[in-house]
């Protein structure tokens, strides 16, 4: 089967999972994850479509995410918005064929989805909503940050060895088209996301990065371009949605699409010249400088904490804070030193996996799940390992966290020795996070104290699982069969850990 018949049956066999195309109210994806709107989410039949193949996991959020992996994902969502189109018109899908997939631990999969829905419960305030809206407005740009990053990599791969030098150039301008611009990608995607006209909120952002602006004077100081970058295209474009709104409520109709507009643009636009490019500039300023100063004063301890607590924050939704930071670094120093300490965490789950698989021998449904989820975990898919096995299982979670934590340490300290490694783009982690690595002494260097990073997070995860990620009594439990009916179990009570690790 070619791989386009292969992602178009996916969709076929999603449709009738998830309520079929009149329970799909909204279709988009993230790097792994196909989120769904729904209005009825007793619809989704849980069961048969986590036993699907191309199906990783399942994470409920404020959408449906199905976890189908990076680059499979970007392939299935065109699919699966085109037959619901198609059924919404009345030809319909064509027949699904649901899988069957690998035997799994079903008890650990439903403890792991009672997990996500008190997470669901617990994220619902008003910081972490709004937080959320924040982290949507940067999801979008993830592929173009990904894309462009692995070009400047290359062209500066080719530079360094001093080939295709007619090539170069071109590289350099494919790579950094998009970083120059990312200010108005940024406002537009504010406007729509706060209820605004996107194009006014790109028309305001585009202000930060006219050449123009070098002859506007604020502050006693003359403005430059690109000033304020990320953080001051959201103030302006939240502002313009602000602006915009007042205009609707009180600009006749008649005279709405002359006026609102041009108020619009002019109020944001001199709010965002004589103030928040000044005010964000300062603050991205000492964003950068924070990092710099926490990785170069206390790496080895920041890189801890960062590392071993990255997953519960993430559980917590307080990690989509993060998303802003980490592309004011990347605007500003060209990569992000955080992300590659932060991916330790991941390193952390695969270590405790294989711990976990060789401590159940007798477990063939939990040591099934590990073994269809090793490999996406490797690359930096963490959500099948994450839910499907440790969190259920309460301590190899903490275990798999202090893995995580140890990693961190380890290229946390090597920044604070000067070896600074660091992302281009965010999103991957993991090994898919190795074309994207940059940092102040060569390639080589970089991709060697990351790989070395990884691998202490897979030791010190594993290690730490193996001897103190289980007790006695949940040793017994979970080996205490080896058919399906009691090898599924969840482990006892005592061993459950909540959002609160």
């Amino acid at each position: 089967m070619s791989d386009e018949n292969k992602h178009h049956t996916t969709a076929v066999t999603l449709l009738p999972l998830v309520g079929g195309a009149d329970n799909v109210t909204s279709v988009a994806h993230c790097m792994t994850r196909l989120r769904l709107g729904l209005r009825d989410r007793s619809l989704v039949q849980d069961e048969r479509l986590k036993a699907l193949p191309a199906v990783m996991g399942v994470v409920e959020d404020d959408t449906y995410q199905i976890v189908l992996g990076p680059g499979a994902v970007a392939r299935v969502t065109p699919e699966f918005e085109a037959l619901v189109e198609a059924e919404r018109a009345g030809s319909g899908p064509t027949a699904a064929r649901p899988g069957t997939g690998p035997v799994t631990a079903e008890g650990l999969a439903a403890q792991g989805a009672a997990l996500r829905a008190e997470r669901k419960a617990k994220n619902a305030t008003p910081v972490k909503l709004f937080l959320r809206r924040i982290a949507d407005i940067f999801v979008p740009l993830i592929p173009a940050l990904i894309g462009c990053g692995i070009i400047a990599g290359l062209n500066g791969l080719l530079i360094n060895l001093h080939w295709l030098p007619a090539m170069t150039p071109a590289l350099a301008a494919i790579a950094s088209g998009f970083m120059a611009l990312i200010t108005v990608f940024v406002g537009y995607n504010t406007a729509r996301e706060f209820g605004g006209t996107p194009v006014l909120g790109g028309s305001v952002a585009s202000i930060i990065v006219y050449a123009g602006v070098a002859d506007v004077e604020a502050f006693g100081r003359h403005l430059s371009p690109g000033q304020g970058g990320v953080l001051g295209a959201l103030g302006a474009a939240w502002l313009a949605v602000r602006v915009e709104k007042w205009c609707r409520r009180r600009v006749p109709e008649s005279v709405d699409v002359l006026v609102t507009p041009t108020v619009t643009v002019l109020v944001a636009g001199l709010a965002t010249l004589f103030g928040l490019m000044f005010l964000a500039g300062e603050v991205s300023a000492w964003t950068g400088d924070a990092a710099d100063w926490l990785l170069t004063h206390g790496g080895a301890g920041a890189g801890f904490l960062l590392g071993g607590l990255f997953l519960p924050l993430v559980m917590l939704g307080l990690h989509q804070a993060l998303i802003p930071i980490h592309t004011t670094l990347i605007e500003g120093a060209g990569f992000t030193v955080l992300l590659p300490i932060l991916a330790m965490a991941g390193a952390g789950q695969v270590g405790a996996a294989i711990a976990i698989h060789l401590r159940l021998p007798r477990n063939t449904s939990v040591r099934a799940t590990i073994k269809s989820a090793l490999w996406p975990g490797f690359l930096g898919v963490g959500e099948p390992l994450i839910y499907g096995v440790s969190l259920p299982l309460g301590r190899p979670f903490v275990t798999a966290c202090a893995g995580g934590a140890f990693g961190g340490a380890f290229v946390g300290l090597l920044n604070q020795l000067g070896t600074d490694v660091g992302s281009t783009a965010i999103g991957p982690s993991g090994w898919a996070l190795f074309p994207l690595l940059d940092g102040n002494h060569g390639l080589g260097r970089t991709v060697a104290v990351y790989a070395a990073g990884l691998f202490v997070g897979y030791v010190a995860g594993f290690l730490a699982t193996y001897f103190f990620g289980f007790t006695r009594t949940m040793l017994t439990d979970l080996n205490a069969a080896p058919d399906a009916s009691t090898a599924t179990q969840p482990p006892a009570p005592a061993g459950r850990v909540t959002e609160k690790v």
